[in-house]
C-alpha cells in the first residue's frame, strides 16, 4: 500500500487497471475486493487529506475518539458485508440507544412501549400499546405516516402525539421540509416500534470498530496493488468526452469507479443536485459524562437536531473530560467547501440526477456507487454491499 499527498510527476494513470474516485466506503471496499479477486492494480484518488470518507475518526486534544463528520454507528443484517469488514477489524459489542428530549422528559427512540407510558402515563399508555399490538402485531416497526393514516381514534391519539413531538419539528429542522414533502424512503426510516426493545437498531451485527473506522480503512487499503493519492481532485485529470473516459488527456480503457457527486463531474452544467449539509459544533467539557446515552434528539426544542457524546460509543475510560457534538442541519451550497450529506429526493431532483447519469451510462467501464454518486440515502452497510455487488459485476466481465 502506498498513501501519498498529491500526484507525483511520475504518475501515469494507464499503469493501473482500475481508477477509483473517493477513499470512503464505496471506493475502498470495491478496490480491495477487485484487487483480491482479479489481481488488479488499483489507484484511488481522494480530494480530502485523509482516507475513510465521512467515517473518518481521530483523537481530539482531550484524547476522545471523535467522528469528524458526525456519528457513524455500524449495524447490518447483511452477513456478507459483516464477514468482509470483520476481516479488517474487531467490533465491540456496543448497541446504539437514542433518547428524545420531549418537554423535559427523555423517551426512547424509536417510540416504543416505554415511550408510550412516559408520554401518556402508565395506565393510558398501556391501553394504547395494547391497541397497537392488536392492530399491527408484536415487534413490528410501523412508519409514522402509516400510523397516522389509520382511522381509529385511539391510534390517532398516538399518531398525533408522535407526529407532533417526535417527528414533525425534528423533520423540519433536519430536512427543511414537512414530512409529506419528503420521499417515503426517508420517512420510512422513522418508525414506531411495537415492543420493548429500546435499541435504535435491531440488526444482528452491530458495534464499533475497536480501533476506530480510520484504522479499519487503513487495514483494507493495506495491499501491495493499491495506491492512494490524497489531496487530489479527480476532475483535474478526468474528463468525459463523447466517446471515452479521458484521464490525463488519453482514453482510459480500464475500470473507473466513481463515488463523488455526479453533478460536480460535469461542473453543474445542468444545475446543482440539492443536498442537506450539517454544521458540526464540537465541545469538550470538564466532566465525566454529559448525557445518559450516546445520542439525544432534540425534537421539540433548540435549533440543533441532536447531541452525540462519543465516549458512550467508543467505550473509552477517560475521567473528568468528555466531548459532545451538536448538529445543525442546513441547505448545502455547491462550491462552498461544505460536505453534501443527504440527497433531497423528489421527482424533480431524481430527474436531474437521471440526466447526469445518462451521460455516463453508455460507458461500460464507468461505474457509479455510493451515496453521492447514486444520489441515494444509504447506510454504511448498504454502501459496502453495493460496492461488493459492483465488484461482482466487474469480475464477471473480466
Amino acid at each position: 500500500m502506498s498513501i501519498v499527498h498529491g500526484l507525483p510527476e511520475s504518475f501515469h494513470a494507464q499503469a493501473y487497471d482500475v481508477l477509483v474516485v473517493g477513499a470512503g466506503y464505496a471506493g475502498v471496499v470495491a478496490a480491495r475486493s477487485l484487487t483480491e479477486r482479479l489481481g488488479c492494480r488499483v489507484c484511488i484518488l481522494e480530494r480530502r487529506n485523509h482516507i475513510a470518507g465521512n467515517a473518518y475518526d481521530c483523537y481530539d486534544d482531550a484524547g476522545v475518539l471523535i467522528h469528524l463528520y458526525g456519528p457513524h454507528i455500524y449495524h447490518t443484517f447483511n452477513k456478507r458485508v459483516h464477514a468482509f469488514l470483520s476481516r479488517f477489524t474487531d467490533f465491540s459489542n456496543y448497541e446504539h440507544r437514542v433518547l428524545a428530549l420531549v418537554n423535559g422528559a427523555y423517551m426512547p427512540v424509536p417510540f416504543n412501549h416505554t415511550s408510550l407510558k412516559i408520554a401518556f402515563g402508565e395506565e393510558r399508555g398501556e391501553a394504547l400499546y395494547q391497541k397497537l399490538v392488536q392492530t399491527f402485531g408484536m415487534d413490528r416497526k410501523v412508519p409514522i405516516l402509516e400510523l397516522r393514516a389509520q382511522n381509529d381514534p385511539e391510534l390517532d391519539e398516538v399518531a398525533d402525539y408522535v407526529y407532533e413531538n417526535i417527528f414533525l419539528h425534528y423533520t423540519l429542522k433536519q430536512w427543511g421540509q414537512t414530512p409529506d414533502q419528503i420521499d417515503p424512503s426517508v420517512t420510512g426510516r422513522v418508525p414506531v416500534l411495537i415492543g420493548d426493545d429500546d435499541r435504535y437498531f435491531q440488526s444482528p451485527y452491530q458495534g464499533m470498530p475497536v480501533d476506530g473506522y480510520t484504522k479499519m480503512f487503513e487495514n483494507m487499503l493495506n495491499h501491495d496493488l493499491i495506491d492512494v493519492y490524497l489531496d487530489v481532485d479527480a476532475r483535474d485529470i478526468i474528463y468525459i468526452s463523447s466517446d471515452y473516459i479521458m484521464v490525463q488527456d488519453a482514453p482510459f480503457l480500464g475500470e473507473v469507479i466513481y463515488t463523488g457527486p455526479l453533478d460536480e463531474l460535469f461542473n453543474l452544467d445542468l444545475g446543482a443536485l440539492p443536498y442537506r449539509t450539517l454544521d458540526l459544533q464540537f465541545e469538550t467539557l470538564q466532566q465525566d459524562w454529559f448525557q445518559p446515552v450516546c445520542t439525544v434528539n432534540y425534537t421539540t426544542s433548540e435549533d440543533f437536531t441532536r447531541i452525540t457524546e462519543f465516549k458512550h460509543m467508543t467505550g473509552q475510560n477517560i475521567d473528568g473530560v468528555t466531548t459532545i457534538l451538536r448538529e445543525y442541519s442546513k441547505s448545502y451550497e455547491p462550491g462552498s467547501g461544505q460536505t453534501p450529506y443527504y440527497a433531497i429526493l423528489n421527482q424533480t431532483n431524481n430527474a436531474l440526477y437521471a440526466s447526469y447519469l445518462e451521460r455516463v451510462a453508455k460507458f461500460a467501464n464507468f461505474h457509479v456507487v455510493g451515496r453521492l454518486a447514486e444520489y441515494r440515502y444509504y447506510d454504511m452497510d448498504a454502501v459496502a454491499a453495493s460496492a461488493l455487488e459492483l465488484a461482482d459485476s466487474i469480475a464477471a466481465t473480466r
